[in-house]
């Protein structure tokens, strides 16, 4: 089979790989398509020594069944999934929050990922998805879903109902604009949107139809939003949360540009700001998505760009230079 093959820093490759096999409660996989993630991008910089050259990344994939090992998914059948590989067992899986196992591995880098032709994958990991549902969006599940899960957790600490807050999302890459779609639709009136790429912002400006600022030129103003949003994870946008957000106000903290940075304790202190971290999603949001995707939640995706999987050395260039208005890219082989 055919894979785009991480080589090296700030390169990738179509090559020749072994076709995978199933081991049991395996099924293997023939991909329809396979997202870019910010965290692939982060890999073909350099940037996540869990990641290393020779792998085959890629987590956000929908494939029809050409080998099964497993009991109850047959042959032919339509699946996205969870590329998390979760044990089932520990304290964290059976309170049903899988996203935090203490056992996890992941498809895309413990184990080869869905830029290739055919993927290998544990049946358990497997989503359910309507059957009419196109490949594109049902491979948005994996993003949406983060989406999905970040919001759903800062609803709890939030201390006014969400549609009521002023919301400031940072970062219009497709997290961002997928939260940015979901907020609308949970409504979410006062929504502000920065982003640094001027096709993006007029990508969210059409899309979305909210407020969307270059921070560079129209700095936010301080202490104005009850819920904050930083969908980028750097250091400077660490820094644009904290001003922006009021005193009682929250933070969600989604992305992972920088590891590690300063952030304004004296402010979560003295201003009660909470601050939370997300990571991914659970299984039960995974299959929220698909529903809400189905019902046309995150609206036409009419944003979306798709390319053959075979050009995908040429997109990662193209996001990395700026030069893509999407902020998703789905590759089809």
């Amino acid at each position: 089979m055919k894979a785009l093959v991480y080589t090296q820093p700030g390169e990738m490759q179509w090559l020749d790989r072994e076709m995978p096999q199933a081991a049991p409660g395996e099924v293997v996989l023939e991909i329809e398509a396979v997202g870019i993630c910010g965290s692939d991008m982060h890999a073909w910089h350099g940037h996540d020594p869990r990641r290393q050259p020779g792998l085959v990344l890629g987590h956000e994939f929908v494939g029809r069944v050409v080998e099964s090992k497993a009991s109850g998914v047959e042959h032919g059948t339509r699946w996205t999934g969870n590329p998390l590989i979760v044990c089932g067992t520990c304290e964290y899986c059976v309170q049903g929050r899988n996203n935090l196992c203490a056992n996890r591995t992941m498809v895309g880098m413990t184990r080869p990922g869905a830029y290739a032709e055919y993927m290998s994958i544990p049946a358990a990991s497997l989503i359910a998805m309507p059957a009419q549902m196109d490949a594109t969006t049902a491979a948005l599940t994996e993003p949406a879903a983060t989406a999905w899960h970040a919001i759903n957790l800062s609803m709890r600490v939030l201390t006014r109902p969400l549609h009521e807050c002023r919301v400031l999302v940072i970062g219009g890459g497709a997290i961002g604009m997928l939260a940015g779609l979901l907020l609308k639709q949970l409504g979410v009136a006062a929504l502000t949107m920065t982003e640094l790429n001027a096709l993006r912002r007029a990508a969210i400006a059409r899309h979305i139809g909210c407020a969307v600022v270059d921070p560079r030129t129209a700095p936010l103003d301080e202490a104005a939003f009850d819920y904050v949003i930083d969908a980028v994870g750097a250091k400077a946008t660490r820094q644009q949360a904290f001003a922006a957000v009021k005193p009682g106000g929250a933070i969600m903290h989604i992305g992972l540009q920088d590891w590690a940075s300063e952030i304004d304790m004296r402010k979560l202190t003295l201003a009660e700001i909470t601050l939370q971290g997300t990571y991914t999603y659970t299984t039960a949001d995974l299959r929220a998505t698909v529903a809400a995707l189905a019902r046309g939640v995150f609206g036409d995706l009419s944003w979306v760009e798709e390319r053959r999987l075979a050009d995908g050395a040429q997109a990662f260039v193209d996001l990395d230079q700026g030069r893509c208005a999407s902020a998703k890219i789905v590759l089809k082989p």
